[in-house]
């Protein structure tokens, strides 16, 4: 079942490649903007040539909100995610369960739908309650893969 354990990482994996582009999609008309502002009326806009050692989130202030959700999201997939992805090998190694496989795909099919939302609508009460659906799918991997190799031999507790 190794196969089966790892096919949810590696999807969110291309889900997270999907979502680097939609961030790109959406901020490069946004910051073209910014750029066209300067040319048309100077002190206004952003001269990008001359901006050193800024970071993504300082366009926060400047773009539209819409086209800063899909960002704010893709940061969230570089966070959460690094628990689930080495949760996924301990499990695939260890030998999942079809419980893991399951628990793993509906993490996978959360953070997508949570993806969506945060993109398109980012209501914050649904935002919350996919993130939190997702959390207690990765809490159930992570108590998984402790109990697969901290009671991996039942001789060791008697």
């Amino acid at each position: 079942m190794q196969a089966q354990m790892l096919a949810p990482a590696a999807v969110l994996i291309a889900w997270s490649i999907v979502m680097l582009f939609w961030v790109a999609f959406t901020r490069g008309p946004e910051m073209a903007k910014l750029k066209n502002a300067r040319a048309e009326r100077p002190g206004e806009g952003v001269e990008f040539t001359k901006s050193a050692g800024g970071r993504g989130g300082d366009l926060d202030k400047l773009i539209a909100k819409r086209a800063v959700w899909p960002s704010h999201n893709y940061t969230h997939l570089m966070e959460q995610p690094t628990i689930f992805y080495p949760v996924v090998v301990i499990l695939a190694i260890m030998g999942a369960g079809a419980g893991d496989v399951l628990a793993a795909w509906i993490y996978v099919a959360l953070r997508i739908v949570h993806s969506f939302w945060q993109s398109l609508v980012n209501t914050l009460a649904i935002r919350a309650a996919l993130f939190f659906a997702a959390t207690l799918a990765l809490i159930y991997l992570a108590y998984r893969a402790i109990a697969v190799t901290v009671f991996h031999d039942p001789g060791a507790f008697p």
